[in-house]
């Protein structure tokens, strides 16, 4: 990766949808605040933000939580972006993912967006795909639900006791993304998710 790295962990604002599958990627960059310990705070680009390095010498990261609604996340991040001069290749975006079971973590560097309203949004605005995504796994929707209203579900009882084990798994990648790269990165984290 770059000197320095905007991580945006995507998800609705509010307590209303705190804990849900669609806030994961929230979820991991908080973990990766406290792990800094560092605090997010507000920022005029209508996210909460904080820079930090995750050890000594490490690269920069730009962690950020979005405060718009998940499907206009790409103002937000464009803001960001351009606050800090950085480009497509500084972005990496952390997100939900229903095509991979709960507790898969899988990164990738550009492509489509699957279906994700708010990865679509920031491919907009960005005017470009080529920014890394940290695909986290909340599992398909049961039956005929709507995808829509499934990532909008809190986990199940047994998923929210493998909840913090997936978050820092994916928190993990980010770090380890960060320092050795996307290559490196997929390979090691792959093999342990080969789902």
């Amino acid at each position: 990766m770059t000197e320095r790295t905007l991580v945006v962990g995507l998800g609705n604002p509010g307590d209303r949808y705190a804990g849900t599958r669609h806030n994961i990627g929230a979820m991991v960059v908080a973990e990766l605040a406290a792990r800094a310990g560092v605090t997010l705070s507000a920022h005029r680009a209508r996210a909460v933000v904080a820079e930090t390095r995750m050890r000594p010498g490490a690269p920069r990261l730009v962690l950020a939580q979005p405060l718009s609604w998940m499907n206009v996340s790409g103002g937000p991040v464009r803001a960001l972006s351009t606050y800090y001069s950085l480009g497509l290749e500084d972005l990496v975006v952390v997100h939900d993912d229903i095509d991979f079971p709960f507790g898969a973590v899988k990164l990738k560097r550009g492509g489509g967006e699957g279906g994700h309203n708010g990865l679509r949004d920031i491919s907009k605005a960005m005017k470009g795909k080529d920014y890394v995504r940290v695909r986290v796994g909340v599992g398909r929707p049961p039956g005929r639900m709507d995808a829509a209203d499934y990532v909008l579900k809190r986990f199940s009882g047994a998923e929210a006791k493998e909840l913090p084990l997936l978050v820092s798994d994916a928190a993990d990648a980010v770090e380890m993304l960060a320092e050795q790269g996307l290559t490196a990165t997929q390979q090691h984290v792959h093999a342990r998710n080969p789902a």
